[in-house]
């Protein structure tokens, strides 16, 4: 099976790099390699992708622009020297977001997650509408969800933390993961919020599974990492963390 892509970038020797990692990959067919952000809408406009590979700060039409201009959109990973365009990117649903400079590690991996939300894509239609338990009921310490082999059972704190893949979502546990057929943005909606909270655009955490925070990160047990933004640290801090600090000084 091969996925097709487009790469978009205003510089020439990071535009040679990107292409160069992306001919490793057996399963990528490169459609074609352009310079800024109106060649590759005029070929997205005529041509069906996969998988689109943009720098964002580029002259006339940005890499957002781009994406926000199709009315069919591709999955996009934004490759990008500038880590502030973050958030933003994630709040138009891009896949992922690499910055420069990007390591052939760094974009497989980015490549491998879109691969893997295309073919779910292709099985989601097949599969009734999600409906999830009812995540208020004080009894409960687990939940029901529908992947692709079927309905599975999980506790809740058998979950250690979950990350987005756009319309659905990846669960981690200790010693497993499972792909879930909800957005991360529905699952926080109806996940308890004394249990799990969002740590960043793309990840929601299991607090009984934190092992250390530092500014920039979460260490969960089982040797787990996700990002944390600053915003989303000082709510964690205040709604658990703080609560549960000893104190240096006792009144």
């Amino acid at each position: 099976m091969t996925y097709s892509c487009l790469i978009v970038d205003d510089n020439e020797i990071e535009r040679d790099a990107i292409e160069m990692h992306l001919k490793k990959i057996p399963s990528l067919n490169i459609i074609a390699v352009c310079s800024n952000g109106i060649e590759a809408s005029q070929i997205l406009s005529t041509t069906s992708v996969d998988i689109v590979y943009s720098d964002i700060d580029m002259p006339e039409l940005s890499g957002m622009d781009l994406l926000k201009s199709l009315k069919k959109q591709p999955l996009f990973i934004f490759i990008t020297s500038f880590s502030e365009y973050a958030a933003e990117s994630f709040n138009l649903d891009a896949l992922d977001f690499i910055v420069k400079p990007a390591t052939f590690e760094r974009i497989l991996k980015a490549t491998n997650k879109a691969i893997e939300y295309i073919e779910l894509r292709k099985q989601v239609n097949k599969l009734p509408a999600e409906n999830l338990n009812d995540y208020d009921k004080k009894d409960d310490d687990y939940f029901f969800f529908r992947e692709t082999k079927g309905i599975t059972k999980l506790k809740y704190n058998d979950v250690i933390y979950i990350e987005s893949m756009g319309d659905f979502s990846k669960l981690f546990t200790s010693i497993d993961k499972h792909v879930i057929l909800v957005s991360l943005k529905n699952l926080e909606k109806q996940l308890p919020s004394k249990i799990f909270s969002r740590v960043h655009k793309q990840y929601i955490i299991n607090i009984n599974h934190i092992a250390t925070l530092t500014n920039h990160e979460v260490h969960l047990d089982h040797n787990f990492l996700v990002p944390i933004s600053a915003t989303n640290r000082q709510e964690l801090l205040e709604k658990s963390i703080d609560k549960k600090i000893l104190s240096r000084f006792l009144k």
